[in-house]
């Protein structure tokens, strides 16, 4: 089978992890990739043979050249994370050829100028801030998943930029900043605060709001991933427990209410869960639809049946090492052979002209979606009438005025730019209209339980059988296949899962997790890109696409450096709290509500923290942080961050999600905007985590009201008449709950 970005070459300037794995991702499903340069293991994995390992892993299947011009004709150049590379990149390209851009921060705010890390993008991003003990200092999670996260989101706008351009789109340049690209993590808690007020708080080492519980916890032989949300999820684990009094209790009945209550039901349940082997919990637990998680160690991944199955890891050649393959599996579909209609005008946008039937709920995959809208695809989504996208209100619908399920901040973040629409998935109609409007789209995107859209006959193979050059995409916590495919999960669940617990938290504390859902918003933006390279895929073959991704993977390759460090050495990898093998200085200093990060990551960094601390460059790491944290005190947390940056040393305030809308950089480039929704008025919304041609793009709508678009979907694109449209609405085969505005 021919590579689905066969015949592309693409051009890598490797200034960071961040360039140098959006390279990756084109050469590994089939683009020539010429490196410029000779990129070395300087400033990447764990040191040591880690680094040279993680940096096999991480420019596999390139090419080196030693100037622009001997790479050739070129579709697309990755530039990162220098201002003259993105600069000569400019320069060189020819007309046709697309640039990416990759920097630290946005040219147009006040930190434009600012060093940047991987440490410090936790810290400004807001995941830092939720990662640590309750009274304690926040702790900074470790590797470089703020590049890695960033490599994708410039692929994703990269090759849609392709796509675009080959369909008459005329921008060339793409701008992807590594702080906004995390802002995936942090939008939703941000935006909550301007609509609610409630503010995030920090309440301790695997906890997070809003789930109690839903952190780890130690068994007889190891550890245990739970997450019990809903209350027939927490009445079903009180009773596998045997505490069903606790479920009865009125004051544990929500999620909320529960995790006020931590303190006191935590004595509980820990002992509880040590009592019993952690296959027993895991088995028990997904028996009774409880979503639970193995927990398992960076070396006992790949000695994992259901991800040896799965392939999900393999050798790094010539290193005596291994490392995660690609988190999806591509499967040729049925060949379309009509001829594509051609283009009435040029598109404004890059995907413009391409339609996504949207059968997704939660976070992942309408995250994944919402990228097909940002780049001016047609999305149309599709929810149930009996059960709501659960975003909509994970306890329930209720009712009220205005509606509670209109007014659920993350609901409104990740659809934006769509058109929404109810049928009842239960009712043969409904299911007949879900398949004319997969009959009308080239995309599918769907993460349902595993198997609910298989016993309706609309799922992904059954559609892309149906409807030839169809691309659908099944996103599954842990795939479509193996003995775990079938398991319920959240993205806490996908995190604990990922064995990245166990790169981060203190020597004598627990696997650590960073974020109360870290695999939702990474699964949707590897939904994105595996949906987009099978949509290049198609130019060719007309083929379309069943596309199996396991959202557990994807956290692999935000690991991929502690896993490839861990395949090199016998003892467990260490955790050293905020501390990193690889930085000579890493630490959080200040105060509640005053916390800021520094992190030296070159010889020169050490002798100018030293210097500006009045400390010796001979100090140990730990008398280092000793030396800058007297020098601090006293000082503010702005004369404290400006003084390093002067000094080129990265650095940046710990932010909780509540800062980010007053961000001085975020603001300046404009990342929060307005929108206008029926139900709440006038709210916040985010921007695109990516420029084209120096402008981000549009917000044409806020998210859809529940059926907004009933009308104008089945009636104005599949042609009912307004006496079926009746008809199908007295049956309920159309949600009538919500209408138009």
């Amino acid at each position: 089978m021919v590579a689905p970005l066969a015949g592309l070459r693409v051009l890598e300037m490797p200034g960071g992890v961040a360039a140098r794995y959006c390279g990756r991702l084109f050469a590994k499903h089939g683009a020539t990739v010429f490196q410029l340069g000779a990129a070395d293991a300087t400033g990447v994995g764990y040191g040591g043979k880690a680094s040279e390992a993680y940096a096999v892993w991480l420019d596999r299947g390139k090419r080196r050249v030693d100037s622009i011009a001997a790479a050739g004709a070129l579709d697309l150049i990755i530039a990162g994370q220098s201002a003259a590379d993105i600069a000569m990149a400019d320069a060189a390209r020819a007309a046709d050829t697309v640039r990416v851009g990759l920097t630290w921060f946005t040219p147009d705010g006040p930190y434009r100028d600012w060093t940047g890390s991987d440490a410090v993008i936790q810290a400004m991003s807001g995941v830092a801030y939720g990662t640590g003990p309750k009274d304690g200092r926040p702790m900074l999670p470790r590797g470089h998943a703020p590049q890695v996260v960033a490599g994708v989101t410039a692929f994703i706008a990269a090759l849609g930029a392709i796509i675009g351009r080959d369909n008459g789109w005329s921008g060339r340049r793409v701008d992807v900043d590594i702080l906004t690209a995390n802002m995936c993590f942090s939008e939703s808690s941000a935006a909550a605060l301007a609509l609610t007020g409630d503010k995030v708080i920090r309440r301790g080492v695997n906890r997070f709001t809003p789930t109690f519980p839903g952190g780890i916890y130690q068994a007889s032989d190891g550890w245990i991933g739970v997450t019990a949300l809903t209350p027939p999820q927490w009445a079903a684990f009180c009773d596998m427990i045997g505490r069903p009094e606790l479920a009865e209790d009125k004051r544990n009945a929500t999620s909320l209410q529960r995790q006020d209550r931590a303190d006191e039901l935590d004595p509980i349940l820990v002992p509880a869960l040590r009592a019993k082997p952690a296959k027993w919990l895991l088995e028990e637990g997904q028996r009774r639809r409880i979503p639970m998680a193995p927990v398992p160690s960076l070396a006992d991944l790949p000695r994992t049946l259901h991800w040896q199955g799965r392939a999900s890891f393999v050798p790094v050649p010539g290193v005596h090492a291994f490392g995660p393959s690609m988190p999806f599996h591509i499967e040729t579909g049925a060949a379309d052979p009509s001829t594509p209609a051609p283009r009435a005008s040029t598109p404004a946008l890059p995907l413009e002209g391409i339609r996504v039937l949207d059968l997704t709920m939660g976070w992942a995959g309408p995250l994944a979606a919402r990228h097909f809208a940002d780049l001016g695809a047609d999305i149309v989504k599709v929810e149930s009438c009996a059960h709501y996208d659960w975003w909509r209100g994970f306890d329930g619908i209720i009712d009220g005025d205005p509606p509670p399920y209109e007014t659920r901040h993350a609901f409104l973040m990740v659809n934006r730019n769509k058109r929404g629409v109810t049928l009842d998935l239960k009712a043969e109609k409904g299911v007949a209209l879900v398949r004319r409007l997969a009959a009308r789209s080239d995309v599918m995107i769907e993460n349902y339980a595993p198997g609910v859209l298989d016993r309706l006959g609309i799922g992904p193979k059954a559609m892309t059988e149906a409807v030839p050059g169809l691309i659908a995409i099944s996103m599954g916590a842990f795939g479509a296949s193996g003995p775990w495919s079938g398991f319920r999960a959240y993205g806490s669940t996908v995190e604990q899962a990922s064995g990245l617990p166990f790169a981060n938290g203190e020597p004598d504390g627990p696997p650590t997790m960073q974020h109360v859902a870290y695999g939702d918003p990474i699964g949707g933006i590897y939904g994105a890109i595996a949906c987009l390279i099978a949509l290049y895929g198609r130019k060719h073959s007309r083929a379309g696409a069943v596309i199996d991704l396991g959202q557990v993977e994807c956290l692999f390759q935000l690991g991929a450096d502690a896993i490839v460090a861990q395949s090199t050495q016998q003892a467990l990898l260490a955790r050293d709290g905020s501390r990193h093998p690889l930085s000579k200085l890493r630490m959080v200093g200040g105060e509640t509500g005053t916390w800021w990060a520094v992190s030296a990551e070159t010889n020169a960094q050490w002798a100018a923290v030293a210097r500006i601390v009045g400390a010796a460059t001979t100090l140990d790491q730990r008398a280092m942080e000793d030396a800058v944290r007297r020098w601090s005190a006293g000082r503010s947390r702005d004369t404290i961050v400006a003084t390093f940056q002067a000094a080129g040393v990265a650095s940046g305030p710990i932010h909780a999600a509540q800062e980010l809308l007053d961000d001085p950089q975020l603001v300046a480039s404009g990342f929060w905007r307005r929108a206008e929704r029926r139900f709440i008025g006038n709210h916040v919304a985010p921007l695109a985590p990516y420029r084209l041609d120096g402008a981000p793009p549009p917000l044409w709508a806020p998210a859809p009201t529940l059926g907004e678009h009933n009308e104008v979907v089945l009636g104005g694109d599949l042609g009912l008449t307004r006496a079926e449209l009746d008809k199908l609405a007295a049956e309920g085969v159309i949600g009538t709950r919500a209408v138009a505005q």
